[in-house]
This record gives structure tokens, C-alpha cells and sequence, in this order.
């Protein structure tokens, strides 16, 4: 049986059974103790949890497994604090930009994590949404004003135009899938007027991200992608920063399994990260 790109034995449907006798074991304990106890594990040693846990809610929705109940049955994806509200209204003053000045910060510490929730909550148009598994944020500061978030994540499961482009099998996709990194957010400060900046922008996460990622996740991504709604936006900046653009989107998204197309169209955009990035996601 297979679960997030993982085969399970019956002997290890039989020991997650066996877990969930356990007294007081509930989802968070089952997901980290199954991961030890078959060796999951990303590049840099970490435990999979996140991905068993989707595992495991897949096992109960096939009706191989019961889970004890959730402890938050609906997670708060976003708390607002007083403070930080004030903090990410518009300034009195709007700082005058030179690009010269652009400096890419990971953020690191908890208060600039809630920062940067904030902003995004606050200012894009998507809001604020949780990130599961590997992931990096930045703000882009100009002579120490913050002018500029993103976010980045997991990939796309599936995208028809790339995956034609990459060329791999659904067992590559599932084993190297990781190494394709997903631009979720970009947020430009809507006070913040400066011509070219979100290309600029743009050059220095493309240079700067494989480092950072290989520097918290031991391994380096090939490839980055994005998607950007049609309409609203026409993609000009990602195209001024070499970006490729790929098609569109069908307007589905992975629950669309009556093919309803409620889902808004995006363009899908790529940066290659290395040359060989076909030949790196299709190898063994």
C-alpha cells in the first residue's frame, strides 16, 4: 500500500495498529514515533512527520486505521497580536528606495515569523495560510526598511505543462518531487512604488535561495516555480527576471475530482536553478 510517495507492508499497517494502543497516544506522538521506527527521514536527518501524518489520515479515510481524535480539531492558521498590527500599517513617512540598498533577510526568529505572517495577513490578497513541510521566508529590507516579503514551499503535486517539460515518470515526480521548490507568496508593500524592484527582487532570491535551502535542509533544489492568477496579475516581473513562462492552468485544484473548474486561471512560470535540472529530477 502507498502513501506519500512511501510503500507500507501489512507489517507496518499491523504496527501502527499496534501503536495506537498505546495509552494516551494521540496523532503528533503516532506520527513522530512511526517515523522513527521505520527510519523516515528527509535529506538532513529530520523526521517526516509532516508527510506520515498525511499518511495516516489517508490509511483512516480508507478505513485501514482509526486515529484518536484531533486535539485542535480546527488549527488557528493566523493570531493577530496588537502590537504587530500596528506595526505593519503604512509608515507616516514612505522611505525612498534605491535598489542598491536591496537586502534579502531570512526569517529566523519568532518575532520576525509573526511579523511576516502579519504583513502577508494584512496585505496579500491571499492572506496568510499555514506552509507544511520544508519552507523559507524573506523580507527584503532597503537601507533597513522592510519593502517586500515571499514565501516559499512544497511544489505542486502535479502541473500537465511542467511535468511535459521535465519529462519524468510519476515515480521520478514522487522521489525527487522535493527538489522543485514553489514561490506561494510576493508581496511588494503597497506603498512601496520603485520601477524594476520586483525583478530585482527576483535576480537576488534566484541566486541567493539554493545556498539558504541547502543550509537548513541539506540538499539544494533545481527548480522554482510559481503560478500567477489571471486576471489580476500579467506575470511581467517573473518574465523580466528570466523567468519561463509555461501555459496556464485548467482551474482546478487538487480536490477538483468532478473537473468543476471553480478555481481561478494562473499562469505557471519557472527558474531553472541549474542546467541540468531535467536530467537531475528524472534520475534515479
Amino acid at each position: 500500500m502507498r502513501y506519500c510517495g512511501r510503500d507500507f507492508t501489512q507489517a507496518q499497517i499491523d504496527l501502527i495498529r499496534d501503536l495506537l494502543q498505546v495509552p494516551q497516544m494521540n496523532r503528533a506522538r503516532l506520527s513522530r514515533e512511526l517515523c522513527e521506527r521505520l527510519g523516515w527521514r528527509r535529506d538532513n536527518g529530520g523526521l517526516k512527520d509532516m508527510s506520515c501524518r498525511v499518511a495516516l489520515l489517508r490509511m483512516q479515510t480508507d478505513g485501514l486505521i482509526s486515529l484518536p481524535a484531533p486535539r485542535n480539531p480546527k488549527p488557528v492558521t493566523y493570531r493577530s497580536y496588537p502590537h504587530i498590527e500596528v506595526a505593519v500599517l503604512e509608515p507616516a513617512i514612505i522611505p525612498i528606495i534605491d535598489l542598491a540598498t536591496l537586502n534579502l533577510d531570512p526569517v529566523l526568529s519568532k518575532a520576525d515569523s509573526m511579523l511576516w505572517n502579519a504583513y502577508i495577513q494584512r496585505h496579500h490578497y491571499l492572506g496568510h495560510q499555514l506552509m507544511p513541510g520544508a519552507q523559507l521566508r524573506y523580507f527584503v529590507r532597503a537601507a533597513g526598511h522592510i519593502v517586500a516579503a515571499l514565501g516559499f514551499g512544497a511544489s505542486a503535486w502535479k502541473v500537465k505543462p511542467r511535468d511535459q517539460l521535465i519529462g519524468w515518470t510519476a515515480d521520478q515526480r514522487q522521489r525527487n518531487l522535493h527538489l522543485v521548490v514553489n514561490n506561494a507568496r510576493f508581496l511588494i508593500l503597497p506603498w512601496i512604488r520603485r520601477k524594476n524592484l520586483a525583478s530585482r527582487i527576483l535576480a537576488l532570491v534566484n541566486r541567493r535561495l539554493p545556498d539558504d535551502w541547502h543550509a537548513r535542509y541539506a540538499y539544494r533544489p533545481v527548480l522554482l516555480e510559481t503560478f500567477v492568477e489571471k486576471p489580476r496579475f500579467t506575470g511581467t516581473c517573473y518574465k523580466a527576471a528570466n523567468w519561463q513562462h509555461l501555459g496556464d492552468t485548467q482551474g482546478r485544484g487538487k480536490l477538483d475530482v468532478l473537473h468543476r473548474h471553480a478555481q481561478p486561471i494562473k499562469s505557471i512560470w519557472i527558474y531553472p536553478l541549474t542546467r541540468h535540472f531535467q536530467r537531475q529530477l528524472c534520475s534515479g
